[in-house]
């Protein structure tokens, strides 16, 4: 594959609006994480689901990309106006994939923008998908492009990589997957050709910026191709060998990945990043593991968290 030129960005802030956990007195760790003053009136909200606003700085140049939406219509919403965020400013969505706690709330998001708003998705992001499980079979809502195109939302379909922030953000497209121990969420299925069969979640991709001078930030959704797999397709596909952070979902919680969490971290300690924030679905072990593995690095997030890289 060709490798994509990305302009370096000179400063890039993301905010989460959605994430599984939520604690209002967590104290910034490093220069990064930006955490809210104490108020007693601001009432931020968690659930199952990820959702953050990126913002890239150029020179005089701001652009601000929303990755994913959250499990609910309200959460996003509710948070983003908690934290005096309006979505007029969103020029472009990045879907990370089709499943339920990332486009709960795409349709409050691009119909708040009062402009047609791209949305930047994978075409399997529409296939209709449920969890084949030991506790039984559950369907899982899908998206709906009708509803999306009425609320304002111009659908591009984009299996490979494409840009985005005048050519300052990549959205990898479908990830390479190389890593031995990272295969997959098991039970996963799909309708194809009127059957059930085994769904490879193909339309999981990653948001990637580099910045100036530290490398690439890397914020992934869940991470179904891998987080290590994720990573180093970004530094294959940029030609930047440099991660500077690693934040998203890396999708390592239950008994079914619990083998995946050693040799995760692992990797990413081979990898080098000077920040790591496992957020949503990675879960309590694996993000206590990576606290315990990389103490300097991991950071604990919490919903409302401000990253910015570079710190001073």
């Amino acid at each position: 594959m060709t490798e994509i030129s990305l302009k370096p960005a000179d400063r890039v802030e993301i905010t989460v609006l959605v994430d599984n956990y939520l604690d209002i007195f967590v104290q910034p760790k490093t220069p990064v994480d930006r955490r809210l003053p104490f108020d007693p009136c601001r009432n931020l909200l968690a659930e199952h689901g990820l959702s953050c606003l990126v913002r890239v700085f150029s020179g005089k140049q701001e652009h601000a990309i929303l990755m994913d939406a959250g499990l609910s219509k309200e959460c996003m919403a509710w948070n983003a106006r908690q934290l005096g965020i309006s979505s007029n400013s969103i020029e472009a969505v990045v879907l990370s994939h089709g499943h339920f706690d990332h486009i709960g709330g795409l349709e409050a998001a691009v119909a708040g923008a009062g402009h047609q708003v791209p949305l930047v998705l994978h075409p399997d992001a529409f296939l209709e998908r449920r969890m084949n499980s030991k506790n039984g079979i559950a369907k899982l809502p899908p998206l709906d492009a009708v509803a999306l195109k009425k609320a304002g939302a111009d659908i591009l379909k984009r299996a490979g990589p494409s840009t985005l922030a005048a050519g300052h953000l990549l959205v990898t497209g479908e990830v390479e997957r190389v890593m031995p121990f990272e295969t997959g969420m098991p039970g996963m299925e799909m309708l194809a050709g009127g059957a059930w069969v085994t769904d490879p979640i193909k339309d999981d991709q990653a948001i990637v910026i580099p910045i100036k001078d530290r490398g690439l930030v890397i914020l992934s959704g869940c991470a179904h191709a891998g987080i290590v797999n994720t990573v180093k397709y970004a530094q294959k596909i940029t030609g930047v060998e440099k991660v500077h952070a690693v934040l998203g979902g890396f999708h390592l919680t239950g008994p079914a990945f619990a083998s995946r969490i050693q040799p995760t971290i692992d990797a990413i300690k081979e990898i080098g990043p000077d920040y790591v924030v496992p957020m949503h679905c990675t879960g309590w072990d694996a993000i206590n593991r990576f606290m315990a593995a990389m103490p300097e690095q991991c950071i604990l997030n919490t919903v409302g968290t401000t990253y910015v890289f570079p710190g001073p």
